[in-house]
């Protein structure tokens, strides 16, 4: 669907079939094969291919209720493919307030297979389907939350699972090895029903947004044996659906600078109030030595794991009601975000136009303006598209590499939304002719 005024268009490109008879809340894309794990509210994961778009197979039997969230270990795949162990290792997070840890090893896995070779490894006869699931050992399953898990992640640097719930509380693992996981903090500040964490991609720290309309960034403290709370963002008009740290290939995409590089990667945030927010790090500063000297920016570690966050930009408010979820692309930059308006959305970071003012003063009404802080930079909406699952609210949206045969060119990307509807959709995303 083509909207006048913008560069890019989503088009729908496949609905995988058949769908989940229950609500589907979240796609991940894997790291390193064209599969798609889809968390489902009829207790299962349901996998399935980015190559032919076809669904694959069911993994259950470890869980009790609804799989609210699900999360690839980094590294998952043959061992041919980049970092891959051999086997690949799903986390998922249930309604029935445990963790599961999932593994599958990979035949074959001495090169990266190909989508062809793996839709031959998982498509089966009727017959045969019930031994392919099998291949997925429910592993461990960890307990100690006292209510739901609503979301769980794997950090991509260090040996850390990290859970939320509606107990209000985030805890931590931390994987010994195979199949032994210590908790190593509970994290109960937040005043709500914890929503969703995401792990900063160079640093042992994790940010969780909840429903007292804030987020709060945690990391170790001291020799590491405790965790304690570094930032609260605030200032939300509502439920902190999403966080996303920016990939660490984007960081100076746009707007080159030292100080962007010195902060890092930043934040991404979805909420109730129609909002998506970029936050960014204000680096630490060096003490002036013995001799003096310019104080220089820096995030080196401190006695003190308190850092400084702010609101850097907040996205053009397009969507009607609650942001779920936001997908921050390594390739590109984008972004793309989903909700209960059934919209899907593409932001894009952009360079002033030459004569602009370089700090733009951000916009506080919530307006459509895109304006920001960043200097030299604003963001636009460069597609959108309405109803995406009919009149069902959108729950999840990401982006995944693309595999199928219509593949235009390497680095290409699809789009992947997952609704009430219990569809898991992929979409194309292209610039208008």
């Amino acid at each position: 669907m083509s909207t006048p005024g913008h560069t890019h268009r989503l088009s729908p490109l496949a609905t995988i079939h058949p769908s989940s008879p229950s609500r589907a809340w979240q796609t991940r894309p894997h790291p390193t094969l064209p599969l798609l794990a889809t968390a489902c509210a009829d207790k299962t994961v349901r996998m399935s291919s980015l190559s032919s778009f076809r669904h694959l197979s069911v993994v259950g039997g470890g869980h009790k209720r609804s799989i609210r969230s699900c999360a690839w270990k980094p590294g998952s795949g043959p061992r041919g493919a980049e970092g891959g162990t051999g086997e690949s290792v799903l986390f998922t997070g249930s309604f029935d307030a445990s963790a599961g840890v999932w593994r599958r090893w990979e035949a074959g896995s001495g090169h990266v297979k190909s989508g062809e070779e793996d839709e031959q490894d998982f498509t089966r006869g009727e017959g045969e389907q019930e031994e392919e699931e099998e291949e997925w050992q429910f592993a461990v399953v960890l307990d100690g939350h006292d209510s739901e898990i609503k979301s769980v992640a794997y950090s991509g640097i260090g040996p850390f699972l990290a859970t939320c719930s509606r107990d209000k509380s985030v805890w931590i693992w931390e994987e010994l090895d195979d199949d032994n996981y210590e908790t190593v903090a509970v994290l109960q500040e937040h005043e709500g029903d914890v929503k969703c964490v995401a792990w900063h991609p160079e640093e042992v720290m994790v940010a969780s947004g909840s429903y007292d309309d804030s987020v709060r960034l945690w990391r170790e403290e001291g020799d590491g044996e405790d965790w304690g709370c570094a930032a609260v963002l605030e200032g939300f008009g509502g439920t902190v659906w999403g966080v996303e740290f920016e990939p660490v290939e984007n960081v100076g995409r746009v707007g080159e600078g030292e100080e962007r590089k010195a902060a890092g990667p930043r934040l991404a945030t979805c909420s109730d109030d129609m909002s998506v927010r970029i936050w960014r790090r204000i680096p630490k500063e060096r003490k002036e030595g013995p001799a003096g000297g310019v104080k220089m920016p820096s995030i080196l570690k401190t006695t003190s794991i308190e850092e400084e966050w702010v609101e850097e930009a907040r996205l053009p408010q397009v969507h009607e009601r609650s942001v779920y979820a936001i997908s921050w692309s390594k390739i590109t930059g984008r972004i793309v975000s989903c909700g209960s308006d059934g919209r899907i959305v593409v932001f894009e970071e952009q360079l002033n136009s030459e004569g602009t003012d370089g700090a733009i003063a951000q916009a506080n009404d919530g307006g459509d303006s895109g304006q920001s802080l960043a200097k030299g930079t604003h963001w636009t909406v460069v597609a959108e598209y309405e109803n995406a699952h009919d009149v069902f609210e959108v729950n999840h949206v990401t982006w995944a590499p693309r595999a199928d045969k219509g593949k235009h060119h390497e680095g290409e990307e699809v789009v992947v939304s997952t609704g009430d509807d219990g569809e898991v959709k992929v979409w194309s995303f292209e610039a208008e002719p």
